[in-house]
């Protein structure tokens, strides 16, 4: 009896994955547990209309082919990004002067080695503080329609101030790190020669996002694939990304960056916080700024970009590899119990999606 439910409730969440990729509606089923029944809620939201230029595709192109679209190289060598305002953002990104002790910076938790990620499941801050959320990667991140993982604000300046003024992470303030940029000559004269108003806060915020909008990872071998390379990947891999499709891990993770475009709750068809205990603030997500129940445990679905490199998975950096987080996803998401062969198809597709940063394979 509880297969059969458990299939008829997949059967509502495909159904939600085809209007969700068609574009034919903006309502997304969510199933969850309440005293041990099942209830379905139709929950409608508006979801964000994917750039043309994060796919190097018309959006008439993007539409009726793939749910997943290649991305483009020439997002990171965009005519509007100024080159001396990039190496200004790169050299402000490892600058430990951003923190309240002098010894953090943009790159201590967002790191080449890991993806862009953090190898650890919480971050060290200031003082040895332990962030409350793991830190997701800032690769691809101006892909993202929100950013953090509850999407408190929209754009890569926005995003900045976060970490800075966060007493568990940079704990600084803006008068702070002003007052110290101006000690050192070669940041006066640098900032004089791209912005009117020299060092100031918007400046800095504008260097920075400058430069993380370079860091976009195209030329994975699944977007070689997607351009017609049918030789790109394997036949396993082939066979992954089918069930990628066939299981409907497309309703979430799609368009240019696989995923960063929607929220979702975690826990669709079973109760993950349950199961796992111990409920902080943070596993509230989007309802710690909205306010609102219907968003409890709510996040913006993370980029699948480069997953192969990111581990530790999820919110709060519980899980160590992909093939623990596919059989979760399945088991939470979508209901379904993936059997070991298709998770290692699906894990053979996922490392597909490792790209080039600057022209270099990652």
């Amino acid at each position: 009896m509880l297969k059969a439910r458990r299939r008829v409730r997949a059967a509502v969440v495909l159904f939600s994955c085809v209007v969700v990729l068609l574009g034919l509606g903006l309502s997304i089923t969510w199933a969850h547990r309440t005293t041990g029944s099942v209830r379905l809620q139709r929950f409608t939201q508006s979801l964000p209309v994917s750039r043309p230029a994060a796919s190097g595709l018309s959006a008439s192109d993007a539409m009726g082919r793939e749910p997943i679209v290649p991305l483009s190289a020439r997002l990171a060598l965009e005519p509007s990004l100024d080159p001396r305002k990039v190496a200004l953002g790169n050299r402000l990104f490892h600058e430990t002067q951003l923190s309240g002790n002098n010894q953090i910076s943009c790159a201590s938790c967002h790191k080449q080695d890991s993806g862009g990620a953090d190898e650890r499941p919480l971050s060290l801050g200031f003082e040895g503080q332990l962030s409350v959320l793991n830190a997701p990667t800032v690769w691809n991140s101006s892909l993202n329609f929100r950013q953090f993982w509850d999407g408190r604000v929209a754009t890569l300046e926005e995003q900045v101030d976060e970490p800075i003024l966060n007493p568990r992470e940079m704990n600084t303030s803006w008068e702070a790190i002003v007052s110290e940029l101006n000690q050192n000559d070669d940041y006066v004269r640098t900032f004089r020669q791209l912005y009117p108003t020299g060092i100031q806060p918007a400046s800095i915020r504008d260097a920075i996002a400058t430069y993380e909008r370079t860091l976009v990872t195209p030329n994975a071998r699944f977007d070689h694939y997607l351009r017609g390379d049918k030789t790109a990947i394997t036949d396993e891999e082939k066979a992954g990304y089918q069930r990628f499709k066939d299981y409907g891990c497309v309703a979430c993770h799609h368009g240019a960056n696989v995923g960063g475009n929607m929220f979702q709750r975690l826990g669709v068809m079973e109760d993950f916080f349950l199961a796992r205990g111990k409920v902080q603030t943070a596993d509230l997500g989007r309802m710690n700024i909205s306010g609102r129940p219907r968003d409890r445990y709510v996040f913006k679905v993370p980029s699948l970009r480069n997953v192969a490199l990111t581990a530790p998975y999820l919110h709060d950096g519980s899980v160590e590899t992909l093939e623990e987080v596919i059989s979760i996803m399945g088991q939470y998401q979508l209901g379904r119990e993936i059997p070991p062969d298709d998770v290692t198809l699906l894990v053979k597709f996922l490392q597909t999606l490792t790209g080039e940063l600057t022209g270099t394979s990652l």
